[in-house]
């Protein structure tokens, strides 16, 4: 098990903090450079620009073109990503232990010194909108989409990540370059790394180039935005019927955030959960059907997605609450709870010898608790969850019976909406 022995933090003198993990029998580095910055952060005219960033960072810098970027990294046999969620913006890499320097020097090289050049925000302006396409194209993803923003309403949680294709064609090169300087602030940003490493080495590497950071005007608060309870449904010419039920959940930081995974384990998070079987396997009504968590940093929503036959819509509805109100007023089993318990410790564990997952784990911790915690402490955390703690939390959560409800497909003949 991976413990708090291989864990180290330095901060930099502007703030930027410096997590790393040497995890033993590994010959793997992975490195990525986060800022607590998202989607969420953007207003509504700047909706899109945190994605729109995490492109264009790849496109050239002062020394190096976008064929230069890849061409250097493929060099090494090494990896290159990012991504933009709600809350966070990643830019990271993993490569063999024996390239850690060249690695560090690329990723540091386009986090700071991307050109932000017109003419590539032109040609990238269409690749996005393919990207948004490809969503809408998408239903079990588009269903998601139009769920969250049926549930947060017109707040940046409802907003698409991707922005809009209005804002994505009106963007210029100085207003992307404009919010990256404006957010990407040193009390922001978050270096994390595991894998066979040297912490003072990554540190060496990485503090000259980031220290160079200077703090700007202090960013706008977060508010937690209020949910709204409503049915909405799309109309599409598909052959089924995409359904999103949310209510609301809880933050990523909530003390009952194990109580919670468990839960969503139980309702619909494996094939042996409860809508799993007697909505799939008993009744044969669809063949992907699931429950979801989505937490932020002060608020969450909790999900159930299903896809089924236009007519059979009302009956899994029904089924779907159902299942929800027997959570509510019957204790879950103890050999429930149990199976639950040991599907997400083995999930936890498995994942835990990855060195990618181990560095998004590494800066999560510090973002979110400004610690690390040690996967032994989290799991005794999650033995410790009781059957009476799951009924008060299943109460709390779905007891006032208040739902969002998104449909996406040929709705116009269901009854009842």
């Amino acid at each position: 098990m991976i413990d708090a022995s291989g864990v180290k933090k330095s901060t930099l003198k502007n703030g930027i903090r410096i997590c790393t993990q040497k995890i033993p029998g590994v010959r793997s580095v992975s490195l990525g450079i986060w800022v607590d910055v998202g989607a969420r952060d953007e207003s509504v005219e700047e909706n899109g620009l945190s994605h729109f960033i995490e492109h264009m960072i790849f496109k050239g810098t002062d020394k190096r073109s976008a064929f230069e970027i890849a061409k250097e990294f493929d060099a090494i046999g090494g990896h290159t990503n990012a991504f933009t969620t709600m809350e966070n913006t990643c830019y990271h890499g993993k490569v063999m232990d024996t390239h850690v320097d060249t690695m560090v020097e690329i990723l540091s090289d386009i986090f700071l010194s991307s050109q932000f050049d017109e003419k590539e925000v032109e040609r990238e302006r269409p690749v996005i909108f393919q990207e948004i396409g490809m969503v809408e194209d998408t239903p079990e993803d588009y269903i998601h989409l139009l769920a969250s923003a049926s549930f947060w309403g017109d707040e940046p949680l409802g907003r698409s990540i991707l922005g809009t294709k209005e804002n994505v064609l009106g963007f210029t090169a100085d207003q992307i370059e404009s919010f990256f300087r404006s957010h990407y602030q040193p009390d922001r940003i978050v270096i994390s790394a595991a894998g066979n490493l040297d912490h003072d080495r990554i540190v060496d590497l990485i503090g000259p180039v980031f220290e160079k950071i200077s703090q700007c005007n202090g960013l706008s608060e977060r508010v937690a935005p209020p949910n709204k309870i409503q049915t909405q449904a799309y109309e599409r010419d598909l052959e089924q019927v995409h359904v999103c039920v949310a209510s609301e959940g809880i933050s990523i930081t909530n003390p009952r955030r194990y109580a919670f995974s468990l839960l969503n384990t139980i309702l619909g998070g494996n094939m042996s959960s409860r809508l799993f079987q007697e909505i799939r396997e008993k009744k044969g009504l669809a063949y992907s059907i699931y429950s979801f968590i989505s937490s932020h940093v002060d608020t969450g929503m909790f999900g159930i997605y299903f896809a089924v036959d236009p007519r059979t819509v009302q009956e899994t509805l029904s089924l779907v609450m159902g299942s929800i109100e027997k959570l509510v007023k019957e204790k879950v089993s103890q050999s429930e709870l149990r199976g639950a318990k040991e599907y997400t410790k083995g999930s936890l564990m498995l994942a835990s010898e990855s060195v990618d997952n181990q560095m998004v784990r590494l800066a999560q911790n510090e973002i979110h608790f400004n610690k690390f915690i040690p996967l032994s402490d989290v799991i005794s955390k999650i033995e410790a969850v009781t059957e009476d703690e799951m009924v008060a939390l299943a109460h709390s959560m779905f007891g006032r019976d208040s739902y969002s409800i998104t449909l996406l497909g040929s709705v116009a003949n269901i009854n009842g909406l």
